[in-house]
């Protein structure tokens, strides 16, 4: 099998690369395309040199599969292009996302969907590969009638610009091309992506579009607020579920405990309770603060962690490759 990383200098791109070597990964060929600029730049990856080609010569190449991380107007132009030579490509942008003919895919939710005829695949947001991960098996046994989400989400979901913009003010250095149009340190900013004339910002309503859609039910009444804190890495939820039918609190334990891919993490008494500086570069979805909301008898919060660049976009990718491989028969 020959892969394509499509973005390979940026964020996601390195952690392809680096979990590629963690994990043991076996490709006949890896090729590692971004934007011209950036060709001939070699990049070292856990001791590994790879050289960075255009996307027409890693075209040229004919991988098998392409992992697009480069953007959404680059996805736009170049996924379809790829898919008409049969190859296959998971794309880490919003651009197909929506996209009705497009599945959305978590492979441990439905990554079951995936056919021989989609050749263009969707990653979600990454705060929402973190939410759906959690909700599923209490949707599953329970419904789901209403949820309110507010996220905590770090700077790298911003890209390099805003983490050397994290860097620079922790420095006291002055960037005149800061990323963010506030400081960053020791602030927090309640504005991710662009704002609709609705007052909702692009990333709620990801959030909140792509969770009904990989759930399948359009009926969740769902309602967002996304916020950037000033951290590194790793994304928090803080997440109400109302729920159809009552239950009780060991059932949900229960419930995540025995769920692959979630880690409880739920015993403040002794302060052991999900954070970001322990769920960085781990793929697991840590969930914590589970309890009953006071004034609801079907409702409960819970506090959800996870790491948005790995467990958020390159592993869901990776994962999505081994279905890939159950179709095309072959192994990695």
């Amino acid at each position: 099998m020959k892969l394509a990383i499509i973005g390979a200098t940026g964020l996601v791109g390195r952690k392809l690369l680096e979990i590629i070597e963690e994990k043991s990964l076996s490709f006949d060929k890896i090729i590692t395309a971004a934007s011209p600029k950036s060709k001939g730049t070699i990049i070292n990856i856990s001791n590994k040199k790879y050289k960075i080609v255009t996307l027409q010569e890693a075209l040229n190449f004919k991988p098998d599969i392409a992992i697009f991380s480069a953007g959404s107007k680059v996805s736009q132009e170049w996924a379809p292009i790829f898919a008409k030579k049969n190859i296959f490509v998971i794309d880490n942008s919003s651009q197909w996302r929506m996209d009705p003919n497009i599945k959305l895919i978590v492979p441990e939710i439905n990554g079951n969907l995936i056919t021989n005829e989609d050749k263009i695949i969707a990653n979600p947001n990454c705060s929402t590969i973190q939410l759906v991960m959690a909700l599923k098996p209490i949707y599953d046994n329970f419904k789901i009638k209403r949820i309110v989400i507010s996220t905590y989400q770090a700077v790298s979901g911003s890209g390099k610009k805003a983490l050397d913009q994290l860097d620079y003010e922790r420095k006291n250095k002055f960037d005149s091309n800061k990323y963010y149009p506030h400081k960053i340190d020791l602030n927090l900013i309640p504005h991710i992506d662009n704002f609709l004339d609705n007052g909702y910002s692009k990333e709620e309503l990801k959030i909140i579009n792509e969770t009904k859609k990989i759930l399948d039910d359009h009926n969740i009444k769902i309602t967002a607020t996304a916020v950037r804190v000033p951290i590194a890495n790793c994304h928090s939820l803080s997440v109400n579920l109302e729920l159809q039918e009552e239950f009780n609190l060991s059932e949900i334990r229960d419930l995540l405990k025995n769920t692959e891919g979630l880690k409880v993490v739920d015993d403040p008494f002794k302060n052991e309770y999900p954070m970001p500086i322990d769920a960085n570069n781990c793929d697991l979805v840590r969930i914590g603060r589970i309890r009953k909301d006071l004034d609801h008898p079907k409702a409960l919060n819970m506090w959800v962690v996870a790491d948005n660049i790995r467990k958020g976009a390159a592993t869901n990718a990776l994962e999505i490759i081994k279905y890939i491989n159950d179709l095309k028969t072959i192994k990695i």
